[in-house]
């Protein structure tokens, strides 16, 4: 009941300073003084005004606030010590001073599927295609890389 005296009177008051403008014939100005001196009286009359001074008063919605806050401080955590333990795991080890090399399992394995046969391998016979297109192959791509600007 106080909030809405409060937010009531602030509202007459601006309303007066709107008059006082106009009177001395500043008529831009004393519109916008009079829209912001409604939206009080507007909160109150909506009811915005109560429910707010419920929720800033009462103690049980506070404890909702601090219960939101936990629950969001676990989940944080959670995260941080999820990266963390993710990160080390997944760090290849590093290789020991004197020890042979690892070879890749399939090392062939990157290559272009059609990277044997482009070198001479053999094709299927209906699928032959002359040696001077071998080249050809990414032209459209790089042309339309070109006509982007990459």
């Amino acid at each position: 009941m106080l909030a809405e005296t409060i937010c009531s009177a602030a509202s007459v008051a601006g309303l007066g300073i709107a008059a006082l403008t106009a009177y001395r014939r500043r008529f831009l100005t004393a519109t916008r003084i009079a829209a912001y001196a409604l939206v009080p009286l507007g909160l109150v009359m909506t009811g915005v005004v109560a429910w707010a001074t419920e929720v800033v008063f009462e103690p049980t919605v506070w404890a909702g606030f601090g219960v939101l806050g936990l629950a969001w401080l676990l989940f944080a955590t959670t995260r941080v010590v999820e990266r963390r333990s993710l990160g080390k795991a997944a760090k290849p080890p590093r290789p020991v001073k004197g020890a042979p090399a690892r070879e890749a399992v399939a090392p062939a394995a990157s290559e272009p599927s059609l990277g044997a046969a482009a070198a001479g391998g053999t094709r299927p016979a209906g699928r032959q295609k002359p040696a001077a297109a071998a080249g050809d192959d990414f032209s459209d791509i790089e042309a339309i890389l070109k006509k982007h600007g990459i």
